[in-house]
Parts: C-alpha cells; structure tokens; sequence
C-alpha cells in the first residue's frame, strides 16, 4: 500500500508540476508576444522619427547654404555698389571742378568785357569831340565805334555761365541723390544680412538638436532591434520547453488521472472490504 501511496504522490505532484508550467508557459508567451508588439511599434516609430530627422537635417542644410550664399551674393553687391558709388563720386567731383573752373574763367573774360566795355560807354562825349590828329583818313576808313557785337559776347558769357551753375547744381542734386540711394542700399542690405545671419544661427542650432536627437533616435532603435531579437530567442526556448507540454497536457493530464485512479481502486482493494469479501466468498 504504501507503494501504491508513494506512487500516488509522485503522479499528483507530477500533475501539479506540469499545470504550473503550463501555465508559466501560457504567461510567458502571452508576455512575450505583448513585449514583441510593443518593442515592434517602439522600433516602428523610431524609423519614422528617424526619417523625419533625416530629412529635417538636410532641409536645414540646405536653408543654411542658401543662406550663406545669399548673404555672399549681397556682400559682392555691397562691394560692386561701393565702387560704383566711389567711381560716380570722383565723375561728379570732376565735374563739379570742371564747371567752377569754367565759371571762374567765364567770370574773369567777363569782368575784362564789361570794364572795357564799362568805361567806353561811360565817356562817349569825349571820344565825339576829339578830332582825328594829323591829316583826314583815306577813302573807305569809318569813323571808330564801339563794337555793336559786344552786347551779345557779355550776354553769351553770361548764359554760358548760368548753364555752368546749373549744371553744377544739377550735378550736386544728382550726386545727393546717388549718396542717399547707395545709403539706403547699404542700410538695407546690412539689415538683410544681419537677419539672415541670426536665421543661420537659429537654423545651425535647430539642426544641432536635430543631429542630437537623430542619435538618440538611431540608439534608440538600435537597442529596441536587439531586445527583439532576445526576445525572439526567448520564444524559440519557450517552444523548445513548452510546445510538447502545451500540446500534450489534456491528454496527459487524463492519463494521469485515469492511472491514479487505478492506483486508488487497488489500494481499496488491497486495503479492506472487497478483498476481505472475496476470501468470504
């Protein structure tokens, strides 16, 4: 009996043992197939936000080289509207000297012409009453007169002079307005490379964090592709401990039973009333 008792034992335990790990089995998958799953959908949206970085940096990238180049385009233009603006100052220098000089000369040819002409007119009684000295002037020589011309010379002068101021006030107003043009340019164009300078550095920093953030994301995902696969190879040993068991276990379990039962009615018998019976019988 006590064999049969020991037996007993063995078999119920037996059972016990293989419920227990048939259910770590059950649990084990379950947490296994939920911890794929999620480390699947982790890796998934890495990818993405890899992508996305990816592409942010080289957009970036690109904004900053535009950037530069426009801020190099605008520093030639600077340095070509500089010199232009030193050409167009040493054009309108010239001139503004060309036209005083001129108006200087002008001045004084007219200054000679009108004290000339001046003291000639201021005297013209003097000059009728004197007489020719010596004898009378041949046939075909007139009497000496004041150039009628004279008039028109001074006059001719004098416009020739007005045109001078004018063209040197027109040369001043011109040049005005170039220094004012090329200010504005400059201010304008400064204001512009400062602004695109800060959206550099703004950029620069954007995709400093980007890069940053992309080496997370690449470890990131590099670590959950690694935890997949320790968790594949898991599996595979869950399999290789659990498949025969989780296949296997009602009819095992029903073997079980069935053959403790055996060994139950035999103790009965062994043990009292039907054994005791049969030798009555």
């Amino acid at each position: 009996k006590k064999a049969i008792d020991d037996m007993i034992t063995q078999l119920l335990k037996e059972k016990e043992d293989e419920i227990k790990h048939k259910d770590f089995c059950t649990d084990e998958f379950n947490t296994n197939q939920l911890q794929t799953e999620k480390k699947e959908r982790q890796k998934q949206d890495l990818a993405a936000k890899i992508e996305d970085l990816d592409m942010t940096i080289k957009m970036l990238a690109e904004a900053i080289d535009g950037l530069k180049a426009e801020i190099a385009e605008m520093q030639v233009q600077l340095k070509r509207a500089g010199e232009d603006r030193e050409k167009q100052n040493k054009e309108f220098q010239m001139t503004v000297a060309d036209q005083r000089e001129t108006q200087k000369l002008l001045q004084a040819a007219l200054g000679v012409l009108q004290d000339f002409y001046g003291k000639r007119e201021a005297a013209p009684a003097l000059v009728q009453r004197q007489e020719p000295v010596g004898p009378p002037p041949p046939a075909g020589f007139e009497t000496y007169k004041n150039n009628a011309a004279s008039g028109g010379i001074t006059s001719m002068i004098q416009q020739i002079i007005s045109d001078a101021k004018a063209m040197e006030a027109e040369a001043i107003r011109s040049e005005e307005d170039a220094q004012k043009a090329y200010e504005d340019f400059v201010k304008e164009t400064n204001a512009s490379i400062e602004a695109k300078s800060k959206d550099i550095v703004n950029k620069s920093q954007e995709k400093a964090k980007a890069e940053g953030d992309l080496v997370e994301a690449t470890q990131a995902k590099e670590s959950a592709m690694m935890e997949l696969e320790q968790l594949s190879n898991y599996n595979a040993e869950l399999h290789q401990s659990c498949d025969f068991v989780l296949k296997n276990f009602e009819l095992r379990q029903t073997a079980r039973d069935e053959e403790v039962e055996a060994l139950r009615q035999a103790k009965a018998i062994l043990s009292g009333a039907k054994f005791e019976e049969f030798l009555q019988g």
